[in-house]
């Protein structure tokens, strides 16, 4: 049996994280991974989606700037796409420079597929491993295929199907209205794929705010791609131009090519955390604040349920390696997660959704601002959709929760997040300068409306 003093299974980037920084302080580490060292992230996820993105972005300027000049739209190609996309996330690069960061470490990695097999035990393989002070679960989590008859038998595409295409279909129904569904049926149709969106909840982005869903189902009307929500998928088959999918009202849909986006999920049971108390039927493994799942056994990243973003993969790998070297610094506080969806205009999100905060406080107060109506939305005239809302408690004074739909939504949404986790009072907010004319400015025009 191999000793070590932590096994980490999972080299995703909360995983690599951990492994690095243990193994600068000295610790005997062991890196477990089955797949690619960096996770989903740089070979199927944030890298090569947002390249794709940007080239849709860029394409989509390219034909304001036409709009603008009466001149006729440049022609899309995604062939270059696919090859940079290929070329900056490819296989062996990444995984060998993050390898490579790992022997830094002098931390050992161990291909195979990991599982907890017991307190302080894990094994790979059929190789038992003990780890004296701590195991580290980072196993991420895949594509959700929802039970609808006759999918699991058509060809369809994920989101890493996506990535990985040379070329792009004529045509795509999308199942799936979600943050990653809306990402990628505005990407293919930027360039040229004929796309029809799928969404079983009445709105597009049902886990955000109304407003923000209404807008993005008018932007991706604007640009061609068909949205049907309040619909479900309840039978797929393939066909001899590709594939077919009746709706609960009957519709029959049709296309060359079917893309699942229905959300990803983790599974606790297949890297057997069944064995130090996680109860089978989980979702997800349960975490104190520490993100200790028992004494001893750490989970982080889209396992523990808290968001599947690789930002808080790191934030509680830190946190689980402070407490496995005994350092003190402060503890998982979830209250202004952010999230970013990346299609156009870009949507950040922060803390609470109004209708969240209705439910658990007792004095809501909301405050908007329509982009169109802020200087800079007027500046930039063309597809100019978006707003910025606040939420706050009004009893305490502070922001919960902060939306905005802008260009850069994303990056607007830094100063709100700041505000929240650091509960700046609202007053003081409002005393602030907002420099002029920028979106960020239009804050300050949502805080006045607060009152």
């Amino acid at each position: 049996m191999v000793s070590v003093d932590v096994a980490i299974i999972g080299m995703g980037p909360g995983g690599e994280n951990a492994a690095n920084r243990l193994g600068s302080a000295g610790l005997d580490v062991l890196a477990v991974e089955h797949e690619l060292v960096g996770g989903s992230c740089p070979f199927w996820g944030c890298i090569p989606t947002k390249i794709s993105i940007r080239a849709a972005s860029a394409l989509q300027e390219a034909r304001r700037v036409d709009r603008l000049a009466g001149r006729s739209e440049v022609t899309p190609d995604w062939s270059p796409v696919a090859a940079r996309i290929r070329e900056e996330a490819t296989d062996s690069w990444h995984d060998d420079a993050a390898v490579r960061r790992l022997e830094r470490q002098q931390v050992r990695l161990l291909r195979g597929h990991g599982r907890v097999s017991g307190p302080g035990q894990v094994e790979v393989d059929g190789q038992t491993i003990q780890a004296t002070r701590a195991v580290v679960v980072n196993t991420g989590s895949r594509p959700m295929v929802p039970p609808v008859d006759g999918l699991d038998e058509a060809d369809f595409w994920t989101s890493r199907d996506f990535v990985t295409a040379k070329e792009l279909p004529e045509s795509c129904i999308v199942l799936g209205g979600g943050a990653i569904g809306v990402e990628i049926a505005q990407v293919m149709a930027r360039f040229g794929t004929q796309v029809q969106v799928v969404e079983m909840a009445e709105r597009l982005l049902a886990l955000q705010e109304p407003e923000v869903g209404v807008l993005v189902e008018q932007v991706l009307e604007s640009e061609g791609v068909a949205v049907r929500t309040g619909a479900m998928a309840t039978h797929v088959e393939t066909t001899d131009t590709g594939v077919a999918v009746t709706l609960d009202d009957g519709t029959r849909l049709g296309a060359e090519r079917l893309l699942v986006a229905a959300g990803r999920s983790a599974d606790p049971m297949d890297v057997g955390l069944d064995t130090v108390g996680v109860p089978t039927d989980a979702s997800f493994a349960p975490t104190d604040e520490r993100m200790r799942v028992s004494d001893g056994v750490y989970a982080i990243g889209d396992i523990t349920g808290k968001g599947i973003y690789t930002h808080v993969s790191m934030y509680q790998s830190d946190i689980a390696v402070r407490d496995i070297l005994g350092e003190p610094g402060p503890v998982a506080d979830y209250r202004a997660l952010p999230r970013v969806t990346f299609c156009d205009p870009e949507i950040g999100m922060v803390g609470m959704t109004e209708q969240e905060a209705r439910e658990s406080l007792n004095h809501v107060r909301v405050g908007t601002v329509d982009i169109p109506d802020t200087t800079r939305g007027w500046i930039r005239g063309v597809d100019n959709q978006g707003v910025i809302k606040l939420v706050e408690d009004a009893e305490r004074g502070v922001l919960v929760g902060a939306t905005v739909m802008a260009a850069a939504g994303g990056e607007v949404l830094g100063a709100l997040s700041v505000a929240i986790h650091g509960e700046v009072p609202v007053e003081q907010l409002r005393s602030m300068m907002f420099a002029y004319p920028t979106f960020y400015r239009g804050i300050g025009q949502a805080l006045r409306d607060l009152s």
